[in-house]
């Protein structure tokens, strides 16, 4: 099996899209729904598709993916051990060094405010850099 491309943008979006409608359930409503709050809490996000398949939310470095699945639709934080989480929405991948997900299972409501207030902790994240700038070294005459 061949690795699909990376895509972004209005590409990406229509593949995400077309996973949604696909699933056809409470997953692909799951996925729009959670999709909708991303977008909410960030208008400047970009829309990815990687991995053979996989939605990707990202603004100067990955926010999370949402994968979805037979009982549980995931999405995974890239930073989400860097990311405090007040209202615990974080349920899986919690011994990580560096990922936290939230899985969200048939009937399970997830707290729109905090799910956006974790999104913009993760651009806000992104956003800092995280590195210091490295100096020069000058030129030796």
């Amino acid at each position: 099996m061949t690795d699909q491309p990376k895509t972004a943008g209005a590409a990406a979006s229509k593949l995400i899209s077309g996973r949604i409608a696909e699933l056809g359930d409470w997953r692909g409503a799951t996925l729009a729904r959670m999709r909708a709050l991303i977008r909410e809490a960030d208008p400047d996000v970009v829309e990815e598709w990687k991995w053979m398949g996989t939605p990707v939310w990202s603004h100067d470095g990955g926010i999370c993916t949402g994968e979805s699945y037979k009982e549980k639709v995931k999405l995974t934080f890239f930073k989400g051990a860097s990311l405090k989480d007040p209202s615990k929405l974080f349920n899986s991948s919690l011994d990580g060094n560096t990922r936290r997900a939230i899985d969200i299972h048939e009937d399970e409501e997830i707290d729109a405010d905090a799910f956006k207030a974790l999104i913009r902790a993760a651009v806000a994240l992104n956003t800092s850099g995280g590195k210091k700038p490295t100096k020069r070294k000058p030129r030796a005459p």
